[in-house]
């Protein structure tokens, strides 16, 4: 494959190069929801999210979206959409198995990184990354979406009502 979808470029750079899973959910879950929730997108975005959780000491909701993407996943080749998704998912099934298995509180939080196959995307990805800023600090709610265009739309709500009472204060002094 030598054309890459430019929303997954955007989940491998901030997956590899920034360590932001929550971005890496975000455009990703954009392009599952294109790709008529494509169930490959939804293990890599799963990932993205189980690490998220795993970071934040969530230790339960970690460990079950990774093995829900390790389900999703079982099926696909060790090489698929230029990455190494086999090393990936022997990564995550590490992860889980240390999640079952041992006393969480002990356990050492580490980052993943996805393995580029194709020379192709690594220069898409080189390309990319001179454009995509990270996000400093890293987000921790939505930004783009359902949730978040009603989340915004409350809150311009909020600040029209605001200032109609100001306005309506000032009018009355």
């Amino acid at each position: 494959m030598s054309s890459y979808e430019p929303l997954y470029i955007d989940y491998l750079i901030y997956f590899n190069r920034d360590r932001d899973y929550f971005e890496c959910h975000e455009v990703l879950e954009e392009l599952w929801l294109e790709r008529d929730r494509d169930p490959l997108y939804k293990g890599l975005l799963q990932i993205a999210v189980g690490l998220y959780h795993y970071r934040n000491r969530n230790f339960r909701g970690g460990r079950m979206m990774l093995q829900s993407s390790l389900e999703l996943l079982e099926s696909y080749p060790d090489s698929i959409l230029g990455i190494h998704l086999g090393d990936l998912k022997a990564d995550v099934h590490r992860i889980v198995n240390e999640l079952q298995d041992h006393d969480s509180e002990k356990l050492e939080y580490r980052d993943l990184s996805i393995l580029i196959e194709d020379k192709a995307l690594v220069q898409h990805i080189q390309k990319r990354s001179l454009e995509l800023k990270p996000n400093v600090p890293q987000r921790r709610s939505p930004t783009r979406g359902r949730i978040y265009e009603e989340k915004m739309k409350a809150l311009q709500q909020t600040e029209l009502h605001e200032h109609d009472e100001n306005a309506n204060h000032q009018a009355n002094n």
